[in-house]
């Protein structure tokens, strides 16, 4: 009875098309829908109210787990509605948590309005590719979507090493295991490291959170596996950036080498609202090659930009490109564009404009 309380909110927040559901002592019930905040009609949370919706729904070991650290993540199923993921979190007032609404069926490259060249991403043999952009930006949907492919198409070994399991993929053409953090790991280097044992030919890592899970993840894409990742960035040039300055400067020059060579791709997103509601995505899309190897071996990641936009014709797209666009379409705001972009000189003059 308890637990069925919990999932009438979440019932409501798949009908009201929102993305995720915020509960928090000392706030009513909030949902996300179309990229803003939206207070939901109900009391104010108390900590018991909390404790009574919460609890019966989290495993006995993650509840110990988030009493000893007051952060935890897990995946969640109501059966017939919807799968979710859910960070726990102690805030001020008490306690916090996220829900986001997982999509029962895995939907294509073609289904997310993908660009085509997306499809290339599964069909590399061997490297590293990274998807990229904020929190809530869809890279996992993006990266199911890509698995998908390859399951289907390819009689590959896929393992996925994630914190939670959020995309449950058959078994296809492809053998695929699946394994969460907690649960079948104890961190994403020991999953690393148990993966590259077990006959892999592809190892999808959830997040890339540290300097030694990229460097596990760089010496596999070396050795010739399918390395996906994903890192908190948004723009190829950002992500290059940031996995080199994770090294400590002694170990630079040798990273920006492997980096170079193992690097195949990166799809940089970002959701920004529409002006007639919902959200579209802007992407960036960089396919590796010998001219990109040599600006990254040579530390001139300023040069990524120009990179993109003489790539076009191999079907690359600038950040900037795909917002402007959008823009141009009058599918986002002059403000949104500015605030997205990545050059905000392009942008003013249409920000000026509409002001």
């Amino acid at each position: 009875m308890i637990k069925n309380k919990i999932h009438r909110f979440l019932k409501l927040m798949l009908d009201r098309g929102a993305s995720d559901f915020h509960l928090t002592v000392g706030r009513p019930p909030i949902f996300r829908i179309s990229g803003l905040l939206e207070p939901i009609r109900y009391k104010v949370i108390s900590q018991a109210d909390w404790n009574e919706l919460i609890k019966p729904i989290t495993r006995d070991d993650l509840w110990e787990e988030y009493q000893k650290t007051g952060d935890v993540d897990f995946a969640y199923e109501v059966d017939g509605l919807a799968r979710f993921r859910i960070n726990l979190f102690r805030q001020e007032r008490g306690e916090g948590a996220v829900f986001r609404v997982i999509p029962s069926r895995i939907m294509t490259i073609d289904q997310l309005g993908l660009p085509r060249q997306v499809l290339r991403l599964a069909e590399m043999e061997h490297g590293l590719i990274l998807v990229t952009g904020p929190t809530g930006s869809g890279k996992s949907t993006t990266l199911a979507a890509i698995i998908h492919l390859i399951n289907q198409t390819r009689g590959y070994h896929i393992i996925t090493l994630e914190d939670p399991i959020e995309f449950v993929h058959e078994n296809m053409k492809s053998l695929i295991h699946q394994r969460e953090l907690g649960i079948h790991m104890g961190s994403f280097i020991d999953g690393l490291k148990s993966a590259t044992r077990e006959d892999p030919d592809v190892i999808l890592v959830g997040e890339l959170r540290d300097l030694e899970t990229i460097r596990m993840a760089l010496e596999s894409a070396e050795k010739g596996l399918l390395v996906f990742g994903t890192l908190h960035t948004n723009s190829a040039g950002k992500t290059i950036d940031r996995i080199i300055n994770v090294f400590p400067a002694k170990d630079q020059d040798t990273i920006r080498s492997i980096l170079g060579e193992t690097l195949k791709g990166i799809l940089a997103q970002q959701l920004m609202p529409r002006i007639e509601g919902g959200r579209v995505a802007a992407l960036e899309v960089l396919f590796g090659s010998p001219a990109l190897a040599n600006i990254i071996r040579e530390g001139k990641t300023h040069q990524i930009e120009n990179y993109l936009l003489t790539g076009k014709k191999e079907g690359m797209i600038a950040m900037d490109e795909s917002i402007m666009e959008l823009l141009k379409e009058k599918i986002i705001s002059p403000r949104s564009a500015y605030d997205k972009s990545i050059n905000k000189e392009l942008f003013e003059p249409f920000l000026r404009e509409s002001e």
